[in-house]
Formats: C-alpha cells, structure tokens, sequence
C-alpha cells in the first residue's frame, strides 16, 4: 500500500510521515501529493492571523473545541517563525492546545516558516491539501503573526479571521494595518479587557467608511450584512467583515464566532465566490510551481562558472541585474 493509499484509509502514522515528506519537498511527497489531488477540495480552510500576543493559538484551540462539539473532524497547522540567525523555530503553539490532546478527530501539526515571508511556509498549501485528502472537515491554519505583511493567508483560506486586541496601539494604526483588508471575520480576543468598545466603533467606522451601501442578505432567516457598490449589478453582493468579540481563555463568544464562519461560508457557495477564491488559490500555487521549475531549469543550464562571472560584472556596476539576466537567457 502506497503512502497515500494509507492516508485516505485513515493511517494517522501514514499521515504524520507524508507531512514531513512535504515539508521537507521530497520526491515520494510529490508523487503522494499528485496522488491525493482528486480527493481534495471538501475541507473548509479558515485562517487566523494577527499580530503576534493577540491569543491565536487559544482562539484556535477554542475553535477546534466547539467545532468537535459538531462531530467536525478538525487538522490545525500552526506556522512558527524561524530564527535568522540558526534557522530554528521553536514549534510551542500546541502548549496551548493540550485541551486537544488525545482526541482522535484532531491533527495538530507545528510547522516552521523557514525564512518564507507573508506568514506561511511555502509548503503550508501542501501541508493543507493532505489534511483535505485525508477527510477532515475543518482545516485550521495559523500565521506567524508578522504583522501587516502577512498576507497570503487569503489566498490559501476560504474564510480569513483577523484577530486584534485592545490596548495594541493607537486606533489609526489599526485602520490603516494591510491585515485588515484582507478579513472576512474580525475578531476583538480578550475582549474582557478596557478599551474593546473604542476598539469595536473605530473597526465598525472603517468598515463603514469601505462599504458605504448596503444590502442584506438572507439565509434560513439570518441576515447577513453586504454591499453592494455603486457600479454593480443590483443582485451583486460584497461580504461586510463581520466583527465578534471573543476571549479565548473561557471560550467566551465562541458559539457567535462558529456562527458567523458558518454564515461566511454559506456566502461563498450562494455568491459563487467560493469556487473563485479555489480558482485563485489554484492559480497562485500552479504560477508557483512554474517558478520553480523555470529557475531550476535555468540553473541546471548555465555553468556555475558563468553565472560568477556575470556577478561580478553586476558587482563591479557593468552590468545592471535586469541586463544580466537578458544577456545570460541569449547566452
């Protein structure tokens, strides 16, 4: 039995083993990868990012709790940043999820960036898509918490939670964080805390700024907030972040939360928006991989030696870098 034949039969050894064949990029995860490609697409992808000591990793364990109370199979990717300096990253978030230990209907998996910027590990997709292959119902993925850089959760995620804190800064530095263009659901953690009303008006004044018209938009007699811009058609919808306050430690606000990921994700599938957030995830990782390709194609063709002396024409200010590589691709 292959590798991934014992993943999709439910092998959790198998399935610990195949992760570190991806992380690590070698052939026989490849080959499990493209194996498992057909058995994906099922798993809903949430992210969680923020900056770091807003409490992701306890609102992850929180999340995992009350989506196991569904009977929901839930795999958690914790990315840990590496040090610059030895390369070692520390892979402590699930200190914070012993609640979790034991329970056979979770994976957690801690995984280091390796240097890779935008908050995830270059091989989280693949990371993700095994989970997915593998039958689990909720794919948990938690960034590094870099800051306003850390981006690329919303290509990876359908459903993207942007998790702040009162008393971080000033209410300006929360409006113009790059984070905050990219939440679906924005999450106000240890809302227990002074100052998580100011915090709440200046977040709900932002978005207000951002969607000045809205519809509504109704499921099983929920209504969900969206707009609807100027120049679109009248029956186009946009998706409001939604704000909700938390505090991860006692699991306040947490029902409300899985509520409001629900919601998010029953407008994607009636907007239509989650087969074009797939497509553009796709488009991303196959744009990656011919990268990839191309530059390892590329070295394996020009000699080393070439590429030195080329260097030293670009050092030296002969060369400018964009005439380099014109004159070595005609080389």
């Amino acid at each position: 039995m292959t590798l991934a034949q014992s993943v999709l039969a439910g092998d959790r050894l198998s399935l610990a083993r195949l992760l570190t064949h991806v992380e690590n990029d070698t052939p026989e995860g490849q080959i499990a990868l493209n194996a498992l490609f057909p058995h994906t697409g099922r798993a809903h992808l949430i992210g969680v990012t923020g900056a770091p000591g807003t409490g992701k990793s306890s609102l992850v364990n929180q999340l995992a709790l009350q989506y196991r109370k569904q009977e929901k199979r839930v795999a958690i990717v914790a990315v840990d940043p590496s040090s610059p300096f030895t390369g070692g990253a520390v892979l402590g978030d699930r200190v914070r999820m012993r609640d979790l230990a034991g329970d056979k209907g979770v994976f957690i998996r801690s995984m280091a960036s390796r240097g890779s910027l935008g908050g995830l590990a270059q091989a989280t997709a693949g990371v993700a898509q095994v989970f997915d292959a593998a039958g689990f119902d909720v794919i948990l993925i938690e960034t590094v918490g870099a800051g306003q850089s850390e981006v690329d959760i919303a290509r990876l995620a359908h459903t993207t939670l942007v998790v702040d804190v009162p008393g971080l800064g000033d209410d300006i530095q929360a409006i113009k964080a790059g984070i905050l263009e990219i939440a679906d659901i924005i999450v106000i953690n240890k809302a227990d805390r002074a100052g998580a009303d100011s915090a709440e008006r200046a977040l709900k004044s932002m978005l207000d700024l951002a969607h000045p018209v809205h519809k509504i938009f109704t499921h099983h007699g929920q209504a969900l907030a969206a707009g609807a811009p100027a120049e679109s058609s009248p029956n186009a919808l946009l998706w409001i972040p939604l704000i909700r306050r938390t505090v991860a430690t006692d699991g306040a606000g947490l029902p409300e939360l899985i509520d409001s990921i629900q919601l998010h994700a029953v407008y994607l599938r009636h907007s239509g928006d989650w087969a074009r957030r797939e497509r553009v995830r796709l488009s991303v990782e196959l744009n990656l991989f011919i990268q990839k390709m191309l530059v390892e194609r590329f070295r394996a063709s020009v000699p080393e030696e070439a590429l030195n002396q080329t260097l030293d024409l670009i050092q030296q200010r002969v060369l400018s870098p964009r005439e380099a590589v014109n004159k070595l691709m005609e080389e």
